[in-house]
Formats: C-alpha cells, structure tokens, sequence
C-alpha cells in the first residue's frame, strides 16, 4: 500500500480520527476533573493543536498517526498514536500534587481502546518523602 506522506496524506488521516482523538480528550479531561482540584486547575490540549506525523508500524506495516504535545519551550506534553487497527493510546501531563492523597502525585493521563471504546485512567506517582 502506497502511503503519502505529506502534509496532505497527514491531514487525510487526521480528519480520519479527529471526531474520536476529540471524544478521547474529553474523556482524559473528565477523568482530571474528578480529581477535585480547582475548577479547570489542569487543561488539556486538544487533539487539533498537537503536531502529527505518520510511523510505520512494524508489526503490521501499516501507518499510525503520531501526535505530539509540546509547550513554548519544546518539552514534550502529551503524545497520540492512532494505529491504522482502529486502537489507540494517547497520554497527557497533568503534574499536579493529589488534592486528596497527600503521597502521590498525579504525573499523567492515560487513554486507550478501539474505535468508540474508551478507557482512561490517571497515572500516579507516590511522592518522595
């Protein structure tokens, strides 16, 4: 199979994922909410402002969508990865001290699943004492 990887070819499979990679995002989004912190202490990007590029999977050899999150000074954020098998997984700094759990931290977001099946969870880290 022939890929174009332009610009053109990148968009194509945007538009492809852009309603789910946005229906993910709120999901990651809800499940920061219900931490209890200050009303939308922590907001997260949306899919649409990521840069994307496509990677060959090897297993497969077909194409994923690679998207990445990164802040003024270009440290990373967050990533996407839309897999051509319909799954994906997607991750999002959260940093931020666990309002109710005063040993952990809350690094991350984490998303995954296949087509409309979502799933999320936050990852947490205990913190040092």
């Amino acid at each position: 199979m022939d890929v174009d990887l332009s610009q053109y070819g990148i968009r194509q499979r945007y538009a492809e994922v852009a309603e789910l990679a946005e229906r993910v995002i709120q999901c990651c989004q809800r499940e920061v909410d219900h931490l209890g912190l200050a009303e939308r202490a922590v907001l997260l990007n949306k899919a649409s402002q990521a840069s994307y590029c496509l990677e060959r999977d090897p297993a497969s050899g077909d194409y994923s969508l690679v998207g990445a999150w990164v802040n003024e000074k270009g440290l990373k954020l967050g990533s996407l990865v839309f897999h051509a098998d319909g799954s994906f997984f997607v991750e999002h700094d959260v940093v931020q001290p666990h309002p109710a759990r005063k040993q952990w931290f809350v690094e991350a977001v984490n998303a995954w699943g296949r087509d409309n099946e979502i799933r999320a969870e936050l990852r947490l880290l205990r913190m040092p004492e």
